[in-house]
Formats: C-alpha cells, sequence, structure tokens
C-alpha cells in the first residue's frame, strides 16, 4: 500500500504540477484535461482546459491532483501539509529553496533537536509542505 497526496487546484493545476516537477526532479507520467477525458461531453465547455488528473513521479513516490470546476471552487488548501523526507542537508536546502521560490515561508530550514534541518513553507499555489532532513548521510 501507498499513500499519495491529492491536491485540488482552482485552476493552476498545469502550472502547479509543472513547478513541483521541476522543484521536486520528478517526472509527470500523465495529465489530462476535462476536454481530453472520455467524459468530456459531459462538462462545459469552459472547463475543457482544466485538468482533470494528474500524476508527478518522484523516484518510487506520487503526488496527484486536478482542478476543480468553477461551479465547486476549494476555499484552499489548509489543515494538511505535503511532508517531504529527505536523505541529505543539500538536498533540503534545494528542495525548500525552490519551493519557498514566490510562496512564504511558514518557519525556516534549520536545525531542529530531531533534525539535520526541518523546514515549513506554503508555496505559490497555497500548498503547505514540510521539508525533513533527519541527518545528513
Amino acid at each position: 500500500m501507498k499513500i499519495n497526496p491529492y491536491l485540488i487546484f482552482n485552476g493552476d493545476c498545469q502550472d502547479a504540477f509543472t513547478f513541483y516537477a521541476q522543484c521536486l526532479q520528478g517526472r509527470i507520467e500523465v495529465m489530462m484535461t476535462f476536454g481530453e477525458s472520455p467524459a468530456r461531453e459531459h462538462f462545459p465547455a469552459d472547463v475543457h482546459n482544466l485538468i482533470i488528473h494528474t500524476r508527478l513521479l518522484i523516484g518510487d513516490q506520487a503526488i496527484m491532483g486536478s482542478d476543480t470546476t468553477p461551479d465547486r471552487p476549494t476555499s484552499g488548501m489548509s489543515g494538511c501539509s505535503v511532508s517531504l523526507n529527505v536523505d541529505n542537508v543539500a538536498e533540503a536546502e534545494r528542495v525548500f529553496a525552490a519551493l519557498a521560490d514566490g510562496g512564504n515561508i511558514q518557519m525556516p530550514l534549520e536545525t531542529t533537536f530531531w533534525a539535520a534541518r526541518f523546514g515549513m513553507l506554503v508555496d505559490r499555489f497555497g500548498v503547505s509542505w514540510m521539508v525533513n532532513c533527519e541527518k545528513d548521510q
């Protein structure tokens, strides 16, 4: 069993996942719009360019997501963070800086009593992230 975060956006899923692919050095496995889906005729033309499903692979892990339709907007992402556990301080610093670009740092990446580095941020798309490096390997 694997647990995969599924992120819902109000129209900027494609931009977010393109950004995440760069930041996390992952590969977008699939990105399908509402207009490309077999259910195309069930959606108004003005949502055909929105993402109905995407999947980003990072190693053997995945993050998935989609846009919502304008008649069902999400009020934002709160109460949950995507937690990244990395193996070394250099990678923690790289990932944290990349995700923080255009976002808001909630807790700077620093040494804590449990980790060589830990930090929290909200990225430019409103997604909360925690970057954790328990020890530098």
